[in-house]
């Protein structure tokens, strides 16, 4: 069930807080414009492991309104000589050490969106937009994520004030999980189109916090394969709409089939507060995962940062 305990951790307080960054970030949309990809613009987005996922999300639902070819790529693996007309790139640090390498990389000019004004990755870009009202203290990415999302999804022209009111229903104590459904001993997460980004980030959060065994599939994958670890005491967990076939399928393996059809940024708020939950209940601290830290820089790269002139 949802989580409906005050929030007593940094990441709680996030995730709590992620209807009014989204609110803020299209209220200063108007502003932002200039800087955004125009319509009809070649654009690569580039993120490293949430932000990574937002890109995928962002670059899906960009070529579904027709706005332009876009594609989403970890920094680590962008194709730095294919010409795009804009480079967008998505850190929350802007000191990733492979987001700095994809930015010296490529010919195209960088706009970038960052929680950390003066940081490397915003004096290396073109343009930048600075969501300091959403940068977080916890290590693991909640609200800056999403709310480079909405705003991205805002500029496509959606209509999000209903998603807005969903996250806000999530986390008043609406749309609960069923027990079974969050109890999942292992979860796989299935999203069509921009919602796989959003499934891949569900089971990254549920890895992070509480170190469950997850994954993420585009939901048409889902039958070739994978489906065989599914059985009771496991769950599947759908963002979006499932496709026609999909909860009978699941439904004959005994596992759990989480289905509400709630706009996938707001049900990815009741994968993170379970994601704070079951990191709880075992012992874990939710805000400091076992072996990562909050950005990842290189060795070499703090070399040549000191050896510099």
């Amino acid at each position: 069930m949802t989580d409906d305990r005050p929030a007593s951790t940094h990441v709680a307080r996030e995730i709590h807080s992620q209807p009014r960054a989204w609110a803020r970030a299209l209220d200063q949309l108007g502003t932002m414009s200039a800087v955004l990809p125009e319509r009809g613009e070649r654009v690569a987005v580039i993120g490293c492991g949430t932000s990574w996922f937002m890109a995928e999300s962002y670059a899906q639902l960009r070529e579904q309104r027709g706005a332009g070819e876009t594609d989403g790529f970890a920094a680590s693996h962008f194709p730095a000589g294919r010409d795009y007309d804009r480079v967008v790139t998505i850190s929350r640090s802007g000191t990733t050490t492979e987001m700095l390498r994809a930015i010296e990389a490529t010919r195209a000019p960088v706009l970038a969106l960052t929680a950390v004004p003066g940081s490397p990755v915003d004096r290396a870009a073109d343009r930048r937009i600075v969501l300091d009202f959403a940068d977080e203290q916890s290590v693991v990415q909640t609200v800056f994520a999403t709310t480079a999302l909405m705003l991205l999804r805002g500029s496509l022209g959606e209509p999000l004030e209903d998603v807005i009111g969903q996250a806000d229903a999530v986390l008043a104590g609406a749309h609960a999980l069923a027990p079974a459904g969050g109890a999942g001993s292992q979860f796989s997460f299935l999203g069509q189109g921009w919602a796989y980004g959003v499934a891949l980030e569900a089971g990254l959060k549920m890895r992070e916090a509480a170190q469950l065994w997850t994954e993420s599939y585009p939901q048409m994958e889902y039958r070739h394969g994978p489906i065989a670890i599914a059985q009771p005491g496991r769950t599947v967990w759908v963002f979006g709409e499932p496709v026609p076939g999909l909860a009978t399928d699941v439904e004959a393996t005994g596992a759990a089939f989480v289905d509400d059809r709630l706009d996938p940024m707001a049900d990815l708020i009741r994968a993170q507060l379970l994601a704070v939950r079951r990191a709880e209940e075992q012992g874990l601290d939710p805000d400091r995962p076992r072996h990562l830290a909050r950005s990842v820089v290189l060795p070499e790269a703090i070399s040549r940062v000191s050896s510099a002139p």
